[in-house]
């Protein structure tokens, strides 16, 4: 699929509650401003980053139960249901089940998006996604690009900061500051 490319599974609009009805698809699909937007697969590049940088994070942050990293979970808030690269709740936020486990919905935004641009992708809607978490609560997100070695960094109420250094300490959420990666820790992963 080529630039970011649509799949509109009706002609006529859909809502929310008709679009978690459906069966999910491979790779995940969005709801966003009533049209069902299929998400690009994920090739080399962006696989290793967030296959690495999950297990980076859930090392540093669940142990003490901090806070927890999930690959491609669906939030759904807000009017829209979409499913970030790499989303982290802190854990007294994590939705549980009457079991006490993880439940399989989570109807909130995550404290963290981190997002990883693939080359199909328009930074534009994936901009719009980390942009709808900031306005309902995310502390913090990253645009992580991986052809230009660059990581695009999202306040809630300040200006974002670009980093392109391999020596720049990547900023991180108040309640993860025992997690530290430098750009070039994080793009180090891609020669490993």
């Amino acid at each position: 699929m080529a630039n970011d490319a649509m799949v509109t599974t009706t002609s006529k609009p859909i809502t929310l509650e008709e679009f978690l009805a459906l069966p999910e698809t491979k790779p995940a699909s969005e709801y966003i401003d009533g049209k069902i937007i299929q998400k690009p697969m994920p090739k080399g590049k962006h696989s290793t980053i967030q296959g690495e940088l999950t297990t980076a994070l859930n090392n540093a942050l669940k142990p003490q139960k901090i806070a927890r990293a999930f690959p491609e979970l669906r939030c759904t808030f807000d009017g829209r249901s979409t499913v970030p690269d790499i989303t982290v709740f802190t854990w007294d936020r994590i939705p549980r089940d009457d079991n006490g486990e993880i439940a399989d919905s989570f109807q909130a935004a995550p404290e963290w998006t981190i997002e990883i641009l693939s080359p199909e992708q328009s930074q534009t809607r994936v901009t719009k996604n980390i942009l709808h978490c900031l306005d309902n609560g995310t502390q913090l997100g990253w645009l992580i690009d991986p052809q230009e070695k660059s990581v695009l960094v999202y306040w809630r109420s300040q200006q974002p900061a670009f980093f392109e250094i391999a020596t720049d300490v990547l900023p991180v959420p108040d309640f993860a500051k025992a997690f530290e990666l430098t750009l070039g820790e994080l793009f180090g992963w891609l020669l490993e």
